[in-house]
């Protein structure tokens, strides 16, 4: 193959992996994969000195949002990106520079004048994009109206917490397969409240113009959070020697590893903080060489022998997880990662045990298997589920061609692992010391099929002391857990039950309007009026508001269902349910933002204490940020991330014990 048709072939492989990436569609290859192929294209290009018209060295990678078109006042550039930190010092050339996350989101670009929101468009190609003004509201973090009178147009990146993420797809049952997918998906819908249940922020990394000069991007931060905007987390590098900027990296790389970041991000990015020197650089390709840095971590990989493909069933989809030999990554030991489905087995050239593989931990986090450098044997695909040993068959996706292994049996238990996952979630019925793991164990023994039998598990408790990695003790204490769960708030009761669309926030919304009681007579029937003129039960719920049409339908056809109604009616046999108002009952707490870490002793748990706050009218978040009046930690003298964070922002650090006597006596 000659160096054009090679060139040609990378960047029809990098370009269709940027549309799925870029687009909420199935992940092609990681960012390691991409950034590597990406070097090879650069290479030959350099090598040839020719650029083919698509080269991704040559375009800003584009969001298809469908919409109202709209051009860039201003061209949103892409950052030139390197993995080396001396290329960050011969570039920072001595001057102060700012360090902040690249967050793995959408940008978003946000226009005011005179004080109001005008536009909100996305990034597109860079110089055109869609523009989703109507869904403002729905996105967190975008004021409606800020200080400044004059003209203003901000960058920032629309994001989903891992969290919420993570609650997305098991409230859901659905399979995003990371938070950015999830979120490129959500601004694709047109329903406002249907985005706004997906939680996603929108965090600004630069202003790009205001009618005042400000020359320093520090001082535009400043400008940002003083229009009431909370900004991406950066730090001034006033002499960027190669140490100094070596230290900072590596403090920013711990508190990746750490997880003390509630967002994902793959990297950092380091601008100057003379925004009039900054602006004076020229245009390469798609990049303006002094617009800023992007610096990705220098993943660090392994080489391992695979042990196994194990086949996970969960939900809807039956996927293949590879077991290797274990191997030491970024301080860890890592001995499986997932395979995904099918398509990607085959795209890595999975086979069976004793296969060469090379793996890494994604963006210092999420194992991830990179490349299989011998084969050994053939991928065997199960004929049957590994849990009811139903037949299986493989699904192929009309619009990815993504093929996955699926349960042909409905009624598998294994499809009600992330049920239960939710029911025994703290927001659920907050049962401590059972994992999914150890609840798909208990269907499989036979002891679990439905969420009234978690409450007949302490019969098992001598067998379940005998169980592998179990002992006396972890079966005493889930035991003990599964008690003290009996007693259950309703809006946690309702939550746990994992009916489609409602959520948390759904839960809290009905609960306002109905006793759980009443809410249940009356999308069973079993409180049906003779009144002729009473509306419809999912009328009645559709007029609450943020409930809507789609949510009450969703409840009544889940309570319409006789085997739900008697899951719920054995359910109510083992629990005892407190009506308990979500409505604030006192201002104590009034207009201040708390984040709970660590142990609680006086609360039954940290649910219970945040109950307490938002009853007298104060709100619970959870991460530290400029928001937040006070952190509640019994360990004060923490070296934790959260109090770090505390004291670097001067916000005060509390015990339970202060709490108490400040906010409740």
């Amino acid at each position: 193959m000659d160096k054009l048709q090679r060139m040609q072939e990378l960047v029809e492989q990098l370009n269709r992996a940027s549309d799925a990436y870029y687009n909420g569609r199935d992940e092609l290859m990681s960012d390691y994969e991409w950034d590597a192929l990406f070097d090879k294209l650069k290479l030959i290009e350099q090598e040839t000195g020719k650029t083919l018209p698509d080269s991704p060295t040559n375009r800003v990678s584009e969001d298809n949002i469908t919409g109202q078109k709209e051009e860039h006042e201003f061209a949103t550039l892409s950052l030139a990106k390197t993995k080396l930190v001396d290329d960050l010092v011969k570039w920072a050339t001595g001057r102060p520079i700012w360090l902040s996350w690249k967050l793995d989101g959408l940008t978003l670009v946000v226009t005011y004048d005179n004080g109001k929101l005008t536009k909100v468009v996305t990034r597109g190609n860079g110089h055109i994009g869609t523009n989703i003004t109507h869904l403002a509201k729905a996105i967190a973090g975008i004021p409606q109206k800020i200080k400044n009178k004059g003209h203003v147009v901000i960058r920032g990146e629309a994001i989903i917490s891992y969290e919420d993420f993570e609650q997305f797809n098991m409230e859901n049952d659905a399979e995003y397969a990371n938070p950015r997918n999830l979120a490129s998906g959500s601004l694709t819908l047109k329903d406002p409240n249907e985005v706004s249940q997906r939680n996603i922020r929108w965090i600004p990394f630069t202003l790009v113009h205001s009618d005042e000069d400000i020359s320093s991007w520090g001082s535009r931060m400043d400008f940002l959070r003083e229009n009431g905007m909370q900004c991406v987390d950066h730090e001034c590098i006033e002499q960027p020697t190669l140490e100094n900027i070596q230290k900072a990296i590596d403090q920013w790389t711990l508190r990746v590893t750490n997880r003390e970041n509630p967002y994902p991000v793959d990297g950092l990015v380091i601008v100057y903080d003379d925004t009039a020197y900054a602006s004076t650089g020229s245009v390469t390709g798609h990049h303006a060489t002094r617009a800023g840095y992007a610096f990705k971590w220098q993943d660090e990989s392994a080489d391992t022998e695979l042990e196994e493909i194990e086949w996970s069933c969960a939900a809807s989809t039956i996927s293949p997880v590879a077991v290797f030999r274990p191997v030491e990554l970024e301080g860890t030991t890592v001995k499986r990662a997932s395979l995904c489905n099918i398509s990607e087995c085959e795209r890595l050239g999975i086979g069976g045990k004793g296969t060469k593989l090379a793996v890494i931990k994604a963006n210092k986090i999420i194992p991830k298997v990179i490349k299989v450098y011998e084969k050994v044997g053939e991928l065997e695909t199960p004929h049957e589920c590994p849990v009811c040993k139903s037949p299986t068959e493989i699904i192929v996706s009309p619009s990815s061609g993504t093929r996955t292994l699926h349960c042909t049996n409905e009624t598998c238990p294994a499809k009600e692992l992330k049920k239960f996952r939710r029911f025994l979630s703290k927001d659920g019925m907050d049962v401590d010391g059972i994992s999914e793991q150890t609840i798909s164990k208990f269907i499989n023994l036979g002891w679990v099929a439905e969420y009234a039998d978690i409450y007949h598990l302490p019969a098992h408790a001598g067998q379940i002391a005998r169980l592998e990695g179990f002992g006396e003790k972890s079966a005493a204490n889930m035991v003990s857990s599964i008690e003290k769960s009996r007693k259950v708030e309703a809006r946690r009761f309702l939550y746990a039950l994992s009916i489609p669309l409602v959520g948390k926030d759904a839960c809290n919304r009905l609960l306002s309007t109905y006793a759980l009681t009443d809410l249940i007579n009356m999308v069973t029937g079993r409180g049906k009026s003779t009144d002729l003129f009473t509306p419809a039960p999912g009328d009645l719920l559709a007029m609450i508001p943020g409930i809507g049409p789609e949510t009450s339908a969703s409840l009544v056809n889940w309570f319409s269902d006789v085997r739900n109604q008697t899951i719920v009616d054995r359910l109510l046999q083992e629990v005892v349910i407190e009506q308990v108002s979500i409505e604030p009952t006192g201002k104590k707490c009034e207009s201040l933002t708390f984040v709970v870490t660590g142990d609680v002793h006086h609360y039954k748990n940290r649910n219970e204490l945040k109950a307490y706050i938002e009853s007298q009218g104060g709100k619970v978040t959870g991460s530290v940020s400029k928001s937040t009046s006070f952190l509640i930690n019994n360990d004060v003298t923490s070296t934790s991330g959260k109090n770090q964070k505390a004291q670097q922002l001067h916000i005060p650090i509390i015990s339970e014990d202060e709490f108490i006597v400040r906010f409740t006596e």
